[in-house]
């Protein structure tokens, strides 16, 4: 019998003048980078966020708190094999990640296939299990006044067994 389960994330960091702006393990060119303890990756922070939920293992903020020098300016994508790695020992496989990045500027959808290549890199899941959206907020709130950038997540995780 194969069992199934969906976890849900969310990522929001602040933007300042700067760059580039890191985005799924890839460093894209912008006027402006995300703020926070790590390297502030949304679409990471998200992913790994939906991975924990999935396998019920609590989430990001539990697993690598922002109290932990240990994390401070922690590379995400080493978060994600970590978390990925923890996940798979437990018997769950990624079969689906749907991943929304929300940010008024620069436009992202040249970069979905980027984004999913390293993403899949970074777990050695085939790049094909990842889908990759992009969308602005029209102008409205701190997305849209450019002061924020956000991601959502969905990922459905597999287990063969009994």
């Amino acid at each position: 019998m194969t069992q199934k389960r969906i976890g849900q994330g969310h990522d929001l960091h602040r933007l300042e003048a700067g760059g580039p702006l890191r985005l799924c393990g890839i460093d894209v060119d912008a006027p402006f980078e995300a703020v926070g303890h790590s390297d502030a990756d949304v679409g990471i922070h998200a992913l790994v966020d939906a991975l924990l939920g999935a396998a019920q293992l609590g989430d990001i903020g539990r697993t690598f708190p922002d109290t932990d020098p240990a994390h401070a300016d922690a590379n995400s994508a080493d978060l994600l094999w970590e978390v990925h790695n923890r996940v798979r020992s437990l018997g769950w496989r990624i079969e689906n990640v749907d991943l929304t990045i929300h940010l008024e500027r620069p436009r992202l959808a040249p970069y979905a296939s980027q984004f999913a290549a390293r993403l899949g890199g970074i777990t050695n899941v085939t790049p094909y299990r990842f889908n990759i959206k992009a969308k602005t907020a029209e102008g409205l709130g701190p997305v849209g006044d450019s002061a924020a950038v956000a991601a959502d997540c969905v990922v459905l995780l597999t287990k063969m067994g009994r």
